[in-house]
């Protein structure tokens, strides 16, 4: 048993909408070895390794029903021979993160057609690492309880241990999950929709988005002053200014040798308690000190965290831990030291062992309470109290192992917020405020904390300790006591009610287009006064200006814009790639688009057929929850609106008249539903939207310089998905115009993207496209304008698609220029040096091609450049660049050896006012047909069935 294959999804995928791990697991062997031939023993071995399996209901749906289908008790036939392996991988890797403390549930396993013995099993996770960690330790238990006969050799270690093994997984999850008090932050968080990031791997988080975010670092908040943070951390200076204030705390005196600690006690008189001057969490402290020596012990204890030290009066009483939160006290708690109870017949060790058997006590922050170790601070307390591990002590007598209680060191707690008098109410609020904390724990030790702090029952009580980032973990889940909401409060505090914590997010995806429309977008944001965050394949862009080049269209974008202080605004353009590889980086968008869905990376991971490639681009308007936006014009995008709950259906159309799309286009808007339709009129192409009834022309195309005066339809269409989403995301209509009119197809601002120079005497379009759809395009567009020379075009193909890609692409272009020029790119992905020109130069002859219409150029800069010297005044050169800057400056700075004469542009007369073009459509009939496949409903109509011919 193996894995092969190993993909961590953070966000909305093909198998799931939250983070999930997918392993490819070969079974191997052990494929016919389910578990109902393994036998009953196995099967109670695995539940008695994690007893936890016994709440799993799988197929059942009832607790329990897990194990029924490994025993095969089941009606089912197929089913009484237990269940796969693979099966059961799926349900310990979940299981042994629910051991670890994290609540996940879903998984999903399946055999991989052709391949006898090979399953997909997916997962979900909360932690990384964690998540890979727990398919790795599943697959050594499982092998480890099979008969020694058919267990694969070298799965599992000589000397593994499954006792062992629990605890070092669950001490390696706690090391990389967050901990306590922070994941009741995050908890909080998101019970308020408010997004997160976690931005190192330790516990500094990023709350909100972008410019809205807020941080925090366990329960030390972006507000929480650097000045009270050290005022906290000095335990001299704070007693003073508590002193000054009139609160209760111990006198103390600063020490740097254990010789003058000795005297400082002495001084102060017994018992005293010894504490390092800037230490935390208890480590170092010894209190009750009743002689020199005890002293000298404690400032060595102490030493060791802390330079100076610090010797005060001992204070008696309870230990108390008081939260203040904003000014408010919001939780009291209770603390017990670890200890044990004699019982008159257990050795201490024994005794620890017994109340370890508690099952609220755990592996670190495992469960509510840790449990206790007979370590060497345990040893120290025995001795002190003149015993030793293996006595035993007498009925009821305490014997203590910790000196401070601490929940981490065994320690207990009981919550008594109801109960504290209000005058140590107030007295908590005043000492967290005078030293300028947001957030902040009282250290309180007193006798009885339902008497004020004044009164003679608490005699000798006092503040020990103010604490910056006070753990939350004995509030949210006391040993005794009612839970308190500690977190809630803090982001209140950081997010209150009406503050923004979210940035609008735009998502755009498609086979072709894609990168232009989000560029577009994201120009009319800017436009619109936002400050746009925009992830390309060319790069990540900050209000316009790029701060991280590369292909940037996967989850690792989404993270760097969203984390960005000064976006307000985030267009996303995500690829099939980073969809297969990693999934969203985000678990919805406001406004999700798919532009298209056509022939291109087809035989690659696992998408083979255009149908699939669909489903993969679907994801983004699965997850879309304000709006749609659909290519009507796009059976296998159409489709999509059948997996949307998003509030509105937005569709695009470039045929509004005349076809199947025109059809449902028409009856959606008749139903109230969201448009962007290309309406034609004697003046031209009017795009148009459409909403609840409302008709809204929104401006002609020849006025969007990228569109080159309406005759480059693909940029039409990008225009209309740009004003689309535009207008979903509640732009003002101006703002979406100015953006089209001030758009242009520069190569500076969409480089790749039909960028046009018209320096030379001849004109060059310089196109990225990859696939032969987007070959097609441009091919149209050649066709379109007006040339008087020659047409010239370089084509290539990328070295990894398939032949029939590859074919296809050059069928897109044969018979359309007056001469090719082909060549490949640099990276030959598997090809021979000129095996893809000459593919493309076969296609053209087989379509009638002459031979001298064809040359043969395999690298790019030479094929380039013959084609540059080729070119004569009024000539146009198509060019399809891979390698997108060189190629670009080689366009640029290219000289003609000759003095050409430059061809004289045609005058464009002027185009004369005509009537605003308008769809025909009459008010919503609920009696009048429907399109084949489509029903009416509140967002206009909806693909629910198949479409007519």
């Amino acid at each position: 048993m193996k894995i092969l294959e190993r993909n961590v999804y953070v966000g909305p995928s093909l198998y799931a909408h939250f983070p999930v791990i997918k392993v490819v697991l070969e079974l191997g062997a052990l494929e016919d070895w389910p578990t109902g031939r393994l036998g009953a023993a196995y099967v109670d071995a695995l539940v008695a390794a994690l007893p936890g399996l016994q709440d799993h209901g799988c197929s059942f749906g009832v607790a329990g029903g897990f194990i029924r289908r490994m025993r095969g008790d089941s009606d089912v036939a197929e089913q009484q021979q237990g269940t796969w392996l693979g099966h059961v991988f799926e349900h310990v890797a979940i299981e042994l993160q629910n051991m670890a403390g994290e609540d996940v549930t879903f998984g999903k396993t399946r055999s991989i057609e052709g391949r006898p013995g090979v399953y997909t099993v997916v997962y979900e996770y909360t932690q990384r690492d964690e998540g890979i960690e727990a398919g790795e330790l599943a697959i050594q238990l499982l092998c480890s309880l099979l008969p020694e006969s058919i267990r694969p050799e070298g799965s599992v270690p000589e000397d593994w241990d499954w006792a062992s093994a629990r605890t070092d997984y669950i001490r390696y999850a706690q090391r990389r999950a967050l901990g306590p008090s922070t994941a009741s932050l995050v908890k909080a968080a998101v019970e308020r929709n408010i997004p997160w990031l976690r931005l190192n791997d330790q516990s500094l988080i990023q709350l909100g988005h972008g410019k809205f975010q807020q941080r925090i670092q366990a329960t030390v908040t972006g507000r929480t002053s650097y000045i009270a943070v050290e005022l906290a951390q000095d335990k001299e200076e704070t007693n003073k200014i508590l002193a000054n204030c009139g609160l209760p705390v111990p006198q103390q005196e600063l020490v740097r040798s254990a010789d003058r600690a000795v005297r400082a006690a002495e001084a102060l008189g017994y018992p005293v308690v010894t504490k390092p001057f800037n230490g935390n969490h208890g480590r170092g402290i010894s209190i009750g000190l009743k002689t020199a020596d005890e002293v000298r012990a404690g400032f060595l204890a102490a030493a060791d965290h802390s330079s100076s030290v610090i010797v005060e009066t001992y204070l008696s009483g309870e230990d108390h831990r008081l939260l203040v939160v904003n000014g408010e006290l919001i939780a009291a708690t209770r603390r017990t030291p670890g200890r044990v109870i004699g019982d008159g017949a257990h050795t201490i060790r024994q005794l620890v062992d017994l109340v370890n058997q508690d099952p609220r006590r755990g592996v670190g922050h495992e469960k509510v309470m840790t449990r206790i170790e007979l370590d060497a601070q345990a040893d120290l307390m025995l001795n002190r109290q003149g015993l030793s591990p293996d006595d035993i002590p007498a009925k009821d007598q305490e014997v203590l192992l910790r000196s401070t209680a601490n929940l981490s060191t065994g320690g207990t707690a009981t919550d008594v917020t109801d109960t504290i008098h209000p005058d140590n109410r107030e007295m908590a609020v005043r000492a967290v405020t005078a030293i300028g904390l947001d957030v902040g724990g009282v250290d309180f030790l007193c006798p009885d904390i339902t008497e004020s702090y004044k009164s003679a029952e608490n005699a000798g009580s006092g503040i020990c300790e103010i604490n910056a980032a006070p753990g939350f973990r004995m509030h949210v889940a006391p040993s005794e006591g009612t839970p308190r909401d500690a977190a809630g409060p803090v982001i209140d505090m950081l997010f209150p009610a009406g503050v923004a914590s979210r940035v609008p997010i735009a998502c755009v995806t498609g086979t072709n287009g894609k990168t232009t429309t989000a560029r577009m977008l994201a120009h009319i944001t800017k436009m619109a006064g936002f400050t746009p965050g925009l992830t390309t394949t060319d790069g990540v862009y900050i209000d316009g200006q790029r701060t991280v080049e590369g292909d940037m269209t996967g989850p690792v974008a989404t993270r760097m814009v969203l984390a960005d202080p000064k976006i307000d605004i985030a267009v996303l353009e995500v690829a099939r790639g980073g969809l297969l590889r990693a999934g969203m980086g985000v678990p919805f968008v406001n406004v999700g688009a798919v532009l298209n869905v056509k022939s291109d990376h087809l035989g690659m991971k696992g998408i083979d057929t255009l149908e699939q490639l669909a489903e993969v681009k679907r994801i983004v308007v699965e997850v879309a929850r304000d709006c749609a936006v659909l290519n009507a014009d796009d059976e296998n995008v159409i489709r999509m609106s059948a997996h949307t709950d998003a509030k509105n259906l937005c569709y695009v159309t470039i045929h509004p008249q005349g076809t199947v799309s025109g059809q449902v286009v028409r009856e959606h808007i008749r139903a109230g539903g969201r448009a962007c339709a290309l309406e034609h009129g004697v003046n031209g192409q009017m795009i148009t939207l459409y909403d609840k009834g409302r008709h809204i022309p929104l401006m002609w195309t020849h006025l969007i310089p990228a569109t080159l005066e309406g005759r480059a339809m693909h940029n039409v269409q990008n225009a209309m998905f740009a004003a689309a989403m535009a207008f979903s995301l509640d732009i003002k209509l101006d703002a979406i115009r100015q953006g089209l009119r001030t758009f242009d197809s520069t190569f500076y601002q969409a480089p790749g993207r039909m960028n046009v120079w018209d320096e030379h005497p001849f004109k060059v379009i310089f196109d990225y496209a990859h696939n032969a759809h987007a070959v097609g395009v441009m091919a149209d567009l050649a066709g379109r304008l007006d040339v008087r020379g020659r047409r010239i075009v370089v084509v290539a193909g990328p070295g990894d698609r398939r032949d029939e890609d590859i074919r296809d692409i050059a069928l897109a272009v044969a018979s359309r220029f007056d001469h090719y020029i082909c060549r490949r790119d640099d990276g030959l992905r598997g090809r021979a040096s000129d095996e893809v020109p000459q593919m493309i130069a076969a296609v053209l002859r087989e379509q009638g091609v002459p031979d001298s219409a064809i040359t043969l150029i395999p690298d790019e800069q030479e094929a380039i450049d013959a084609a540059l010297r080729m070119g004569q005044p009024g000539d146009l050169l198509l060019v399809f660049a891979d390698a997108l800057t060189r190629s670009w400056k080689q366009v640029i700075k290219f000289k003609p050896e000759a003095t050409l004469a430059r061809a004289s542009a045609a005058a464009v007369p002027p185009r004369a006012e005509a009537p605003e073009p308008k769809l025909e459509t009459a008010a919503p009939d609920d009696a009048a047909p429907l399109a084949a496949g489509f029903v009416r409903d509140e967002r206009g109509l909806r693909f629910v069935g198949e479409m007519a011919d």
